[in-house]
């Protein structure tokens, strides 16, 4: 239960409230110099038509016909008396019935019901916090960056200035303060300085503001913050932000790396330490119709298969898994094994007709920079004309006439990337691309991650979130260990190997089988072990490279319960 004391002093210790409760008062003034007008009008008609009555009889007879109620045992009979009686039922309908209630509620109850939702909105946290990660704007990434912190049980707060908002969200369990972003004391509240983060995720403006605030109280917490802008970068680090993130470069940089390329070359998509992790099409191989165990890639060339993907569906790699034209090859090793399986197998060509990326905004852009450092062309489609920069690359008209889409080159084409930041322009535009070319790669980005599966449903046969990977980059810098997002959903991360598996080797551990998570390899004192035999037996000192889905990453969390960041 609240107590009464504490929002009552607020309310009245608030300067509106003090200027309503006087406007209030000088309503109620005019209405009681008006029903003392009355009764004294009441007593003169009445002696004017021959009536005697007390001057209680008056104002009882006031206030029942200005609350409309009338109840008929004190009446006048004289056209004057009537005309009177018609004055004060109006002005009494006017004043009780109408001005009374909204002044009431607006000057009055209004702010009194704002005052208690002020006093339940938790404005600080307690002095003893620490480790938290204050973030301070409710967004897409932030709303990932949450579910990923509760996953690690990692404590956290959300700063909105949004009374209401506040409220919402303390409802739906969200852990949140009350207070203005560009507050100094603010940040004082949510004990700043003991704070293992801060995360500000909103416009280029706000986020130096609040960059730039923080600083005032802590010059070692770390500020991560992202830009929109190139322009913004220097600007925020001049404010005092550790990490920037240009969210829009590198989703269009993750989108390009999911590009296969006209050849068969193993394709870097990320990397751990010295791991590397590759994608490979397999069109035109002689890998077609063998099994994983028949293709020998593991005892000729080193890499591991650790994963295939089937039209946008990653499965996990057995030895029975049939290598079809469609199938692409998950691969980790070193450099050299990559380097190796390429001189065998890039030599197989599959097409050399540009990309096509829908969409010339910042993502658009660097995935389109990023293929012209990979020496892959590609053809830009938009339909907003100030976005035309280069007449040979880039195509003016809209992606959903058949007419531009061909002048690009889709039907030749061996891979479209769909980057608008509208998550319906992309389904449809992912229907349609499917249509025309069943065989296709198709790429996509979603900002929410509740369109995943629709996209995938549309046809998309990798999807990158907005959110997601803006999520896991902070993440891994508030951990300082490398999360590789190789798809949304799909990550390679490492872990420290806990009191339940020191002892054991791969196999008795039984990680995959528990979790969906497969070891790819093991760090050891800075020496990698990629590829490890299953009878390895695991020590306290070794960390753990893994890739699974986010559920099989949840479920290994919970498994083998890792320890709260302190």
């Amino acid at each position: 239960m609240y107590r009464l004391g504490s929002p009552l002093t607020d309310f009245l210790a608030n300067r509106r409230t003090q200027t309503n409760i006087r406007k209030l008062i000088k309503f109620i003034g005019v209405f009681i110099f008006l029903f003392l007008l009355y009764g004294a009008l009441f007593q003169a008609i009445m002696s004017y038509e021959g009536q005697d009555h007390s001057w209680l009889d008056g104002f009882y007879w006031a206030i029942v016909t200005m609350s409309t109620l009338g109840y008929g045992d004190i009446v006048f009979y004289s056209e004057l008396g009537r005309i009177f009686s018609m004055v004060v039922l109006v002005s009494g309908v006017l004043f009780l019935l109408v001005l009374l209630p909204f002044t009431f509620i607006e000057f009055f109850y209004a702010p009194w019901m704002r005052a208690m939702d002020q006093a339940r909105a938790p404005k600080e946290l307690p002095a003893d916090t620490r480790d938290h990660v204050i973030i301070t704007h409710l967004d897409a990434i932030s709303e990932a960056l949450v579910q990923k912190l509760k996953s690690y049980k990692v404590d956290y707060v959300i700063l909105e200035p949004n009374l209401q908002k506040v409220l919402d969200l303390s409802d739906r369990g969200y852990q949140v303060i009350h207070g203005e972003q560009d507050d100094a004391s603010t940040y004082d509240k949510l004990r700043v300085k003991n704070a293992a983060m801060v995360v500000a995720t909103g416009g280029d403006t706000i986020n130096t503001n609040i960059t730039f605030t923080v600083r005032e109280y802590s010059s070692t917490v770390p500020v991560v913050v992202t830009a929109a802008s190139p322009d913004s970068v220097d600007i925020l680090q001049l404010a005092g932000a550790s990490n920037v993130l240009q969210m829009g470069n590198m989703l269009g940089r993750s989108l390009a790396r999911r590009t296969l390329g006209g050849n068969a070359r193993v394709h870097v998509i990320g990397h751990i330490d010295h791991l590397v992790i590759g994608e490979a099409t397999v069109q035109e191989t002689p890998l077609i119709g063998k099994t994983l165990k028949e293709s020998q890639l593991r005892e000729n060339i080193g890499v591991n298969v650790v994963g295939v993907w089937e039209r946008g569906e990653f499965k996990q790699p057995e030895p029975d898994t049939v290598i079809n034209e469609k199938t692409v090859l998950v691969l980790a090793g070193s450099v050299d094994q990559l380097r190796k399986y390429d001189e065998v197998l890039s030599i197989y060509h599959v097409s050399d007709h540009p990309v096509v990326i829908i969409g010339a905004g910042r993502v658009g852009r660097a995935a389109a920079k990023s293929l012209e450092e990979r020496e892959i062309d590609y053809r830009i489609i938009d339909k907003n004309p100030e976005r035309i920069r280069d007449p040979e690359k880039y195509i003016l008209g809209d992606a959903a006439d058949l007419s531009v889409l061909e002048k690009a080159g889709i039907r030749k084409a061996h891979t479209t990337l769909i980057t608008t930041h509208d998550d319906d322009v992309n389904i449809y535009l992912t229907i349609y691309c499917r249509q025309l070319c069943p065989k296709m790669q198709i790429i996509s980005r979603t900002t929410f991650e509740r369109n995943i599966n629709t996209l995938h449903r549309a046809g998309s046969d990798f999807v990158m979130s907005y959110a997601s990977m803006g999520a896991n980059s902070i993440f891994n810098i508030l951990e300082h260990k490398d999360v590789v997002m190789l798809a949304e959903g799909l990550n390679v991360f490492n872990r420290d190997v806990g009191t339940m598996l020191v002892g054991k080797s791969l196999k008795d551990s039984d990680i995959r089988r528990k979790t969906g998570c497969t070891v790819i390899a093991i760090s050891r004192h800075g020496e990698l072990e990629i590829n490890p035999d299953p009878d390895r037996v695991l020590d306290k000192e070794d960390e753990l490279i893994l890739i699974g889905q986010f559920e099989g990453e949840s479920r290994y969390n919970e498994v083998y319960e890792p320890a709260k960041k302190t």
